[in-house]
């Protein structure tokens, strides 16, 4: 699910995917930088958070991207998390993909609480 995006709810340059792991949604991973036309798609489901969201406003580039050299700080735009459909590849360390995502649409028809851990589906 989309729990933040790096740039502005209106311009969203990239989203920051989350999972329910162990009861908390945690941060798994980024898309790839969104196109202009995907980015205005996915803004038009993007809502401030209800309450209190579990994620600082900053975080680490090192959170992002284990293997990346850069380690300054990375400003997110906390949203109301919202299921998105996305395309990872099979690099899944059991708590974040390795790789980039690629945002496919949004399913905002879904609960984004019922999510599951890949993996874990059927479980």
């Amino acid at each position: 699910m989309c729990g933040a995006v790096i740039g502005s709810m209106s311009q969203p340059i990239a989203l920051v995917a989350g999972l329910p792991i162990g009861g908390r949604l945690r941060i798994v991973g980024r898309s790839s930088v969104l196109s202009a036309a995907t980015g205005r798609e996915l803004a038009r489901y993007l809502r401030p958070p209800a309450g209190v969201h579990p994620w600082p406003a900053v975080i680490s580039q090192g959170t992002l991207d284990r293997f990346s050299k850069e380690r300054g700080p990375i400003a997110l735009t906390l949203v109301e998390p919202v299921v998105v459909e996305v395309s990872a590849d099979v690099a899944w360390s059991g708590h974040s993909f390795r790789h980039s995502l690629r945002l496919l649409r949004v399913r905002s028809e879904l609960n984004p609480w019922t999510v599951q851990v890949p993996g874990q589906v059927g479980n």
